[in-house]
């Protein structure tokens, strides 16, 4: 029997999950013909990581022949200390983003349902199609999860409730009030995951992390990460406070070297250096109140933030759209980020003072 063309021989195939996910497309880094750009969209820090967390990493470079340490401990006692949390509740890892797939791994298998708000983070949505989950949308008003219609998508099927908050890519929040309505609604068996990735820019009172409800229930995870406020996107740490239970599973899946050495020590640093934070956290929120009040005298529906992004609706601003204020922004250097989907929506971190002044001056010549 003669061989198979070439082309016709069997190849690997991929499971159908897979096939149905389109590639994650990242925010924009660079412009043609810009040398200089004023990036804001990724929510990354504009101030950068403070002082002691770069020294802290280059102080690593002589033990690069070394693994680093695998049960994390420095890296969540620093934490716990910081946070006031029990470190055995600790788990860190490459970016929140990785302890989320560890937890869509280990909760989720095919046909089940997972409960995530309409305007969810992207990543959560893949990996929980990775898992052959079904996702179910909450909606929102005004940009804000519906604690009512989230509770009435609760089914025999359900396994998981997934909301950042403050929410990405809305900027919204959900009260400390309203998280506990929701965990309240829930049976104990469906686990509720609360991604806190801008926790610390928070400044409202009604606000809590969750981290309480992890002492208290053992369904309820929080996740958090040191990308945002603290200025180490490059370094993917995250972490989550998890309850007992759940952190025994995390740990059996968890490569036992997915946080290395150097990102751990500047880690440390940067969670320790706290008036670095509170003063990021003041310049932001002084900067969302301009911002809201200079925009929305130019017509802007400006949704409110408790994030360090703020979102703009185009919805209702005749002759104007999400897509023509992006390409305006952009030619004057500023690169936000299109939320996409059809939305009339477009998102933009807060810089600093001279970028946020850039971006209300190009805002106010394309309303203009």
């Amino acid at each position: 029997m003669s061989a198979k063309p070439e082309n016709l021989k069997p190849h690997p195939q991929a499971r159908k999950e897979i096939l149905d996910i389109a590639p994650y497309v990242q925010g924009k880094s660079s412009l043609p013909g810009k040398e200089e750009i004023i990036k804001l969209s990724s929510n990354e820090s504009s101030f950068g990581p403070s002082p002691a967390a770069i020294d802290a990493y280059q102080s690593c470079a002589s033990t690069l022949h070394r693994y680093p340490d695998g049960s994390q401990f420095a890296l969540r006692q620093a934490i716990a200390e910081v946070y006031q949390l029990d470190e055995n509740k600790i788990i860190c890892g490459n970016g929140s983003d990785e302890i989320l797939d560890l937890i869509y791994r280990s909760y989720l298998s095919s046909g089940d349902e997972i409960i995530l708000s309409t305007n969810h983070f992207v990543m959560c949505a893949l990996y929980a199609k990775i898992q052959g989950a079904k996702l179910v949308l909450a909606e929102e008003d005004s940009f804000k999860t519906r604690v009512d219609d989230l509770l009435s998508k609760v089914t025999d099927r359900t396994r998981m409730v997934t909301l950042a908050n403050p929410n990405n890519p809305t900027g919204t929040y959900l009260s400390k009030s309203e998280i506990r309505e929701i965990q309240a609604g829930l049976p104990s068996h469906v686990l509720l995951v609360l991604d806190g990735a801008y926790a610390e820019y928070v400044t409202h009172e009604d606000y809590d992390s969750g981290t309480s409800l992890v002492d208290d229930f053992e369904n309820v995870v929080v996740t958090r990460t040191f990308s945002k406020i603290y200025g180490l996107s490059a370094l993917r740490i995250g972490w989550a406070y998890c309850p007992d239970n759940i952190i025994n599973i995390l740990q059996r899946i968890r490569s036992p070297f997915n946080a290395n050495q150097p990102s751990m020590a500047a880690a440390i640093a940067a969670v320790k250096d706290q008036a670095y934070i509170e003063k990021i956290r003041e310049h932001t929120a002084r900067w969302l109140l301009r911002i809201e009040e200079d925009l929305k005298s130019l017509g802007l529906d400006v949704i409110p933030s408790a994030s360090n992004f703020y979102l703009l609706n185009f919805e209702n601003c005749t002759g104007k759209s999400a897509q023509d204020a992006a390409s305006h922004l952009e030619s004057r250097g500023i690169i936000p980020r299109p939320v996409g989907g059809g939305a009339e929506v477009l998102r933009i971190t807060v810089g600093l003072d001279s970028e946020n002044e850039a971006v209300l001056t190009a805002l106010s010549e394309y309303m203009n």
